[in-house]
């Protein structure tokens, strides 16, 4: 029993009170792998082998550190989002003068995505393979598999882009684009459970450039609906979810950029709040709430029955926060969400890019042990 918060209980099931966003500060010579590889240098099977030797090192690693749910770590992906996207039916990655957002300080390599047919998720794409492999280094502990949302296809394929020419499928009917999306999605869940996945987090970014004033400015000037998106994005997820058995937990992370350390949004959650919060049925919402960029809790008065993961820890830099400081945070929130809907993780992943966060392998690893001991403190253990 917390002595904190008498009433404050443990959680068996995702998203747990002591959870993480999923990615984490690549290897140098997992880097190097990829490298070659990119160049020719070693054969696509030695990458693997290579990925496989350093996913194993990283999920004992999280055992280790207390998790109940263990990540690869992004570590076969180059992007958190793109890697995934690409590989559906209909979609390319295509070069782009510029990445699609602008991050504080540091420029991304310029690529994005473009819809050509129509959107599927083929039943040889890539993830299903990475999840089995996983699943087996896992060795009976649970797995959590991280992809992004289906709100970001359409985000960056039609709404960030400044001249989207929809194919002849989709011409005049962004509502079929949204229920193609939908399917897909449903059709990976459905593959990924049958795998054994009951863990699933959506990665999306949309929600916070939808927080953020200028951009929210600079879509409503190009003669964009910013509230008739924010609709269509919460019936693409109420979809999938519907779908899901009761079993699965599917979970939404959301952020403001993280880049190197950097980010692209800023604004608290009022904007998006009601729709959000109040209208999409995810079993819980990973936030950030590490700066001032997030705003306050008082957002969260349209939070229902979803648990909500307070992102109060930055993955952002490696020193740590104060104890003090964050309980007494985690108690400023328990004035819109019950305690037993709270859990605690860092705001964000430590690696969204293979290039990562700037911050070392140790100190990942001390803000995980810092969280733990944060949750067991609040929870109990």
């Amino acid at each position: 029993m917390s002595k904190l918060f008498p009433q404050a209980k443990l959680r068996n099931r995702a998203p747990y009170r002591f959870d993480i966003v999923g990615s984490f500060l690549r290897p140098e010579n997992l880097k190097l792998a990829r490298q070659q590889c990119g160049c020719g240098e070693i054969s696509c099977a030695d990458l693997t082998r290579t990925e496989d030797a350093e996913i194993e090192k990283l999920v004992a690693h999280q055992k280790a550190v207390g998790l109940s749910a263990v990540t690869d770590g992004e570590f076969r992906r180059t992007f958190w989002h793109l890697d995934f996207l690409a590989a559906l039916d209909g979609v390319n990655e295509v070069d782009a003068d510029k990445f699609s957002v602008q991050f504080k300080h540091h420029s991304v390599r310029p690529k994005t995505l473009k819809i050509v047919d129509k959107v599927d998720f083929p039943e040889n794409h890539p993830f299903v393979e990475h999840y089995r492999s996983l699943q087996k280094i896992a060795a009976g502990t649970e797995v959590k598999l991280t992809i992004p949302s289906p709100s970001m296809l359409h985000l960056i394929c039609t709404v960030r882009e400044t001249d989207y020419q929809p194919i002849e499928r989709y011409k005049n009917n962004n509502q079929l684009l949204l229920d193609d999306i939908a399917a897909a999605y449903i059709k990976a869940m459905k593959i990924f459970y049958a795998l054994g996945c009951r863990n699933l987090q959506l990665d999306d970014t949309s929600w916070g450039e939808f927080c953020a004033e200028d951009k929210r400015k600079a879509y409503t000037e190009r003669g964009l609906d910013l509230a008739q998106i924010a609709q269509d994005y919460v019936y693409m997820i109420n979809k999938i979810v519907a779908e899901k058995p009761a079993d699965m937990a599917i979970t939404m992370h959301i952020c403001r950029g993280n880049f190197r350390s950097t980010w692209f949004s800023a604004g608290g959650y009022e904007p998006v709040a009601e729709t959000l919060f109040g209208g999409c049925n995810v079993d819980g919402f990973f936030l950030e709430y590490d700066s001032d960029r997030a705003g306050d809790f008082k957002p969260l008065r349209f939070i229902k029955n979803q648990q909500v993961v307070l992102g109060l820890i930055t993955s952002k830099s490696g020193e740590l926060e104060n104890r003090d400081e964050i309980i007494a945070r985690i108690k400023e929130a328990t004035q819109y969400v019950d305690i037993n809907q709270l859990c605690l993780s860092p705001q964000c992943g430590f690696a969204s890019t293979e290039e990562g966060n700037i911050l070392t392998e140790a100190q990942q690893w001390k803000k995980l042990e810092f969280i733990r001991g944060i949750a067991e403190e609040v929870w109990g253990n």
